[in-house]
């Protein structure tokens, strides 16, 4: 008999062995065009079909003011944050092109900022149609969040790790206000479509490939109350939480667990310390896990048979008991051939050592 999605992603993170490894994926748009291309098509969800995808993530969409766009290219995103793109040889990034609260000095500059995020600004009431059937078949997850990397995208990186020592209670107003509109908008969300939505995405990257950016003690004291307001939000909602942090946060998974989270994303596996095996004793019985496919050398360089064993090495390690979805660390990246995305998704649909 066929698993519906759903039952299959829902089995795992209640921490019971699936008929086999929940599935996930995220890319770059120029993944998604290779895609499109090998399977004839250009609507997403017969790609993610195609793959056995499991999950899919719907946003509200964008209806606020239009985005200041500047004369030189450059544009502000709905969060206020100043952009631009930067091109290579294989694809389209963007990347801060100023910080806009880089020469406040007071709480009165921040107060009179005129473009904090506003959660007016989306389409909620059209969610629960554009979800329709597939909450009948899929599980279904919202993104929100990035409460660190957005205050500091505002204020420079510089200026904010300096600010949490000089002068914290500029980072703290400006983590209230990104904050507030998150509750604010999940909170839009579940009154629109709660019944839709199974699980909430929020992230803050705080590590990177060799260690934290900033101290346990600085995080816990500083930017931990934050999400513990946002996660408390989302708990009212009964959602499950999972929550993203690139880099080697072993030493930081403690303390993640308490904000609460329920599922810990990506699972770096070419960060120092983040190994598969201490992971999952070490915190398997708390704590579910997603990704852990490495997107730096595997998928780009490897051979479809490496990157099938990586995904058996990770089925096998983080999967028995159930607590595992497979997905790439992050977004797929545009030089990764579409022979290896498949084979990933070939065997990771295809390996199921411990069925129940």
């Amino acid at each position: 008999m066929s698993i519906l999605s759903r039952d299959r992603v829902s089995t795992a993170l209640a921490h019971r062995q699936p008929d086999r490894v929940p599935l996930d994926f995220w890319a770059v748009p120029e993944v998604w065009e290779k895609l499109f291309a090998h399977f004839s098509t250009r609507d997403e969800e017969t790609v993610l079909s195609q793959l056995g995808v499991d999950i899919r993530q719907v946003q509200p969409e964008y209806i606020g003011p239009p985005l200041r766009t500047l004369p030189n290219g450059t544009f502000y995103d709905p969060m206020g944050c100043h952009r631009r793109l930067v091109k290579n040889d294989l694809c389209t990034y963007d990347e801060y092109a100023s910080y806009p609260l880089a020469e406040a000095e007071t709480i009165e500059d921040l107060e009179n900022y005129p473009y904090w995020p506003n959660p007016q600004d989306y389409d909620y009431a059209s969610l629960p149609q554009r979800i329709g059937k597939l909450k009948d078949t899929h599980y279904i997850k919202l993104e929100t969040g990035g409460i660190f990397e957005f205050a500091w995208a505002l204020r420079g990186m510089e200026n904010f790790m300096m600010d949490m020592i000089l002068q914290p209670e500029i980072p703290s107003y400006i983590m209230q206000k990104l904050t507030d509109f998150y509750i604010a908008y999940v909170d839009n969300v579940m009154q629109a479509a709660g019944e839709y939505y199974d699980m909430v995405y929020t992230y803050d990257d705080i590590a990177g490939q060799h260690g934290l950016l900033l101290s346990r003690s600085t995080w816990e004291e500083i930017i931990k109350p934050f999400h513990q307001q946002l996660n408390a939000a989302i708990k009212r909602h009964g959602k499950t939480i999972m929550y993203h942090s690139c880099g080697a946060i072993f030493d930081m998974i403690p303390a993640l667990a308490e904000l609460p989270i329920d599922v810990l994303n990506p699972l770096q596996p070419k960060a120092d310390g983040m190994d598969f095996e201490k992971i999952k004793a070490c915190f398997g019985k708390e704590l579910s896990f997603h990704g852990g496919i490495d997107i730096q050398e595997l998928l780009p360089r490897g051979t479809q048979e490496q990157v099938r064993q990586a995904v058996r090495h990770a089925i096998d390690t983080l999967g028995p008991g159930g607590g595992y979805i497979l997905s790439s660390a992050h977004y797929i990246q545009a030089d990764t051939p579409v022979d290896n995305i498949l084979a990933m998704y070939d065997e990771a649909r295809n390996y199921h050592p411990a069925r129940p």
